[in-house]
């Protein structure tokens, strides 16, 4: 769908065509690609297999047949079929135009825009979805409303990683606080994907609004998974839990399981008891070791495996980190500092 929507976006001829066409009060169906299914479902009508412009298109429309694209939309190859689908195929649809784009986009796999002349609407089939098209300003209205509670989240979600960096350093950290950080950044990463859709849709109407985007999201998919990394429980007999079904875990929750601090211990794979939840964590560095600059991940999974978790990190002098394959005297001195920076300035924003 994001795809057929990003064909169909404001600034590409395609929906430049379509609005002709709908400003024009006439009806169109167009099936965005062609093969040998497609070609046994077309009766009548004309080959053209012409270059696709906008005004063609409008011009075709005026036929009252159906239009079939090329795949790469680059051509009009053929106008004013009729088109005869599986009427076995079962379509919710009332309208003879909207029944057939269903039934046409089910069967044959491409996409199918159904441009609607009494309704005046223009309605995306893909693989039995429905999706109409709107105004770019009603979509921009409800993005900005999306935006405005992004931004509220991110400030939360800062919140919290602060504290849990903080609570990392002085080792006082719970289950509770690891699920709180868990939380925000699946909140986040949810409301980011919904604006990610707004941007698809707005096409060339919504440059500004990816810029915002990407800017408030940078970082959270990295974070997402360094927090999943450093708590994830250690395998046991009774449980086990990689990262990769932890993050997935996450992303299974419903918006009200995700509310639940309990629920989202349980996918990280603690019991999610009241008992649990205040009992105490401690991480293996990951996250914190993601910080300290120019440090790449290879060096930074030895520098875990070595010492095994982040107190003992912390507590390392130079000479001990120069031990670890792969780090020398400066490298060592760089983590060394760049850990003490970030544990002073952890504290400070915690109590100051």
């Amino acid at each position: 769908m994001r795809a057929s929507l990003s064909a169909v976006a404001p600034g590409t001829a395609l929906r430049d065509g379509l609005e002709r066409v709908l400003r024009g009060n006439t009806g169109g169906l167009i099936v965005l690609g062609s093969d040998k299914t497609v070609e046994a479902m077309c009766t009548g009508g004309f080959v053209l297999d012409v270059e696709f412009t906008a005004t063609r298109l409008r011009e075709l429309c005026k036929l009252d047949g159906g239009i079939v694209l090329s795949s790469d939309l680059s051509k009009i190859l053929r106008a004013g079929v009729q088109f005869v689908p599986d009427a076995t195929i079962p379509t919710e649809e009332t309208g003879t135009r909207h029944r057939t784009a269903d039934r046409v986009s089910k069967q044959v796999g491409f996409p199918v825009v159904s441009v609607s002349q009494s309704m005046r609407l223009i309605a995306l089939y893909v693989d039995g979805q429905r999706r109409v098209l709107e105004d770019s300003a009603a979509i921009l209205s409800r993005a900005n409303q999306a935006l405005a509670t992004l931004e509220r989240y991110k400030l939360r979600l800062d919140e919290v990683a602060g504290t849990l960096s903080a609570l990392e350093i002085e080792d006082l950290v719970t289950v509770r606080d690891v699920s709180a950080v868990a939380q925000r950044l699946e909140m986040v990463r949810r409301i980011a994907t919904e604006i990610a859709e707004y941007v698809v849709e707005l096409g060339t109407d919504g440059r500004l609004l990816a810029l915002q985007l990407d800017e408030l999201i940078a970082g959270v998919e990295p974070e997402r998974e360094l927090v999943v990394r450093d708590y994830v429980p250690e395998p046991t007999a009774k449980r086990s839990r990689t990262v990769d079904e932890a993050l997935a875990e996450l992303d299974a929750l419903t918006h009200a399981e995700l509310l639940e601090l309990p629920t989202v211990a349980r996918a990280l794979g603690y019991t999610g008891s009241p008992e649990t939840l205040d009992s105490a964590v401690s991480p293996r560095g990951f996250r914190l070791l993601a910080k300290v600059p120019r440090l790449p991940g290879a060096i930074i999974d030895r520098l875990v495996e070595h010492f095994g978790g982040l107190q003992k990190l912390l507590a390392a002098s130079v000479d001990d980190l120069q031990t670890v394959d792969g780090v020398g005297e400066a490298r060592a001195r760089s983590v060394r500092e760049g850990l003490s920076r970030l544990a002073e300035s952890s504290i400070l924003e915690r109590y100051v």
